[in-house]
């Protein structure tokens, strides 16, 4: 199907940030008295949606957006450890050569993704919906589709874990998850309806039909 919308998620979607998530999460533990995370854990961790992973580390709610805001401040003092995955620019041009509009939802602040972005590639995006919020991602992508002037199904969501496979189905959008971020690939599958990417090339094919 030709989709006249992708809205991104950008932590471990686009950007690889899952190892400066490991090795920055053990600090945040000690600043907000929670477990730490045991790295021979890591694999069944990425197997944990949201609200498991808040369940294990015993975290009331209220806390989540503190330890967001101050893992986003972390980051931006280490931004030149951020790399967009493989292939990620190119997919960016090809979708914005062929008049695809880009929007990127995230936790992450504007200023983070568009530095690690790059100029270049900042630019070509329509909408940055970013920061941590209390609502549901979805609210960011209704906006998201209002400001392109595109209805839901002309819009595609494309993220790596759960919580965004959950606000996509609650804005009524389709939505695809990449293979190669935060949560496991098997754990995605378990959705239906879903599409599963193993390369960005696959983003390219499902949404331009080459």
């Amino acid at each position: 199907m030709n989709y006249k919308l992708i809205i991104f998620d950008f932590d471990g979607t686009l950007a690889d940030s899952f190892p400066y998530f490991l090795r920055t999460i053990n600090t945040l533990a000690e600043t907000y008295n929670f477990p730490k995370i045991n790295l021979e854990d890591v694999d069944r961790l990425r197997g944990l949606d949201a609200r498991q992973m808040m369940k294990r580390a015993k975290l009331p709610a209220w806390k989540i957006p503190l330890i967001a805001r101050s893992f986003i401040q972390l980051m931006a003092r280490d931004i030149a450890q951020i790399q967009l995955f493989d292939g990620i620019a190119e997919l960016l041009k090809k979708l914005a050569n062929q008049g695809v509009k880009l929007a990127i939802v995230s936790s992450n602040s504007e200023e983070n993704i568009r530095r690690v972005l790059g100029p270049e590639n900042a630019s070509l995006i329509t909408y940055y919906g970013c920061g941590t919020s209390l609502f549901s991602k979805r609210h960011k992508f209704r906006r998201a589709m209002t400001r392109n002037r595109v209805k839901p199904q002309e819009t595609l969501c494309v993220g790596d874990e759960v919580r965004d496979i959950e606000a996509a189905q609650e804005a009524a959008v389709d939505f695809g998850a990449v293979a190669w971020g935060y949560t496991r690939p098997d754990v995605l599958e378990a959705y239906p309806g879903i599409a599963l990417f193993y390369t960005p090339d696959d983003i390219v094919k499902s949404v331009l039909g080459d």
